[in-house]
């Protein structure tokens, strides 16, 4: 008698996948969507899409979807979830939308505690777009507008978006992960899920970021880009936790930031 072992999470509609051979989209739809089966949370989520290669998100994911302009989904997201406290809010976005048009909506965002999960796409370039300069491309990185390799002199440098909120006292998870590897994609299950949780729990705001490929726009083949991606991004972009408050003894944002006060006022240590 056969025996299932391995079937499409319920929280992804039977539609076919629109994205390129060889980028890690799909991986990260179905730990999404594995997720939201597992919380038992697929009817009280909804989702935001901004634009991007996520544009089409609300085809693939069974939960509601809110379509967001470019780089506003977390104002989006925000107003949502304190519209439905109750409900489970996430945005997915890529780093063009992320960190580019929306990066004061990010910050903002993340400083107010906002009790939402992001899934951050980092694969260094403007995937839907064309392949421009994103603010997350390496040095030297070719791309259509940059054919000469990034000039940090003139374009600056990419910018470390996880680490850089972990700064933030609203943040209460920024963690980044990849899915080269099926030991990789367990590891990002495994955050993304956390990060569900930890708005379940009313803890604060959660980010956890995906190093990713572009076979596309990268001109790589799907096998050769996630070389690339191990030889070139994983460097300048290590995955890891950048900040867990519960991992750090405290029950939400709110119990972390006075005690960080405390310690920045010289009245005790965290």
């Amino acid at each position: 008698m056969s025996k299932i072992v391995f079937e499409r999470p319920h929280s992804l509609t039977d539609a076919q996948f629109s994205y390129c051979p060889g980028c890690t989209h799909g991986i990260v739809h179905r730990l999404v969507a594995e997720t939201m089966d597992e919380l038992g949370i697929e009817g009280t989520t909804v989702g935001v899409a901004p634009v991007g290669c996520s544009v089409l998100a609300y085809e693939f994911f069974g939960c509601d979807m809110v379509q967001a302009a470019h780089g506003r989904a977390p104002a989006v997201a925000t107003a949502l979830k304190r519209a439905l406290p109750e409900n489970v809010v996430f945005a997915y976005q890529g780093d063009g939308d992320l960190a580019s048009i929306g990066m004061a909506e990010t910050v903002h965002a993340a400083t107010r505690g906002e009790k939402i999960t992001i899934i951050f796409i980092n694969n260094a370039i403007y995937g839907m777009t064309g392949g421009q300069l994103a603010p997350t491309s390496l040095p030297d990185q070719v791309t259509q507008t940059s054919p000469y390799g990034r000039d940090v002199n003139e374009a600056g440098f990419p910018i470390r978006v996880v680490e850089m909120l972990s700064t933030l006292d609203g943040v209460a998870l920024a963690q980044r992960v990849t899915v080269d590897t099926p030991k990789n994609v367990r590891a990002a299950k495994r955050a993304i899920k956390k990060a569900f949780e930890y708005q379940v729990e009313g803890v604060g705001y959660t980010i956890i970021e995906v190093v990713s490929t572009c076979p596309t726009n990268w001109g790589l083949s799907p096998v050769d880009a996630l070389q690339w991606l191990r030889d070139n991004m994983l460097p300048y972009y290590p995955p890891g936790v950048y900040k867990d408050v519960k991992a750090d003894g405290f029950a939400n944002v709110a119990e972390a930031a006075a005690a960080r006060a405390l310690e920045l006022a010289g009245g005790g240590e965290v």
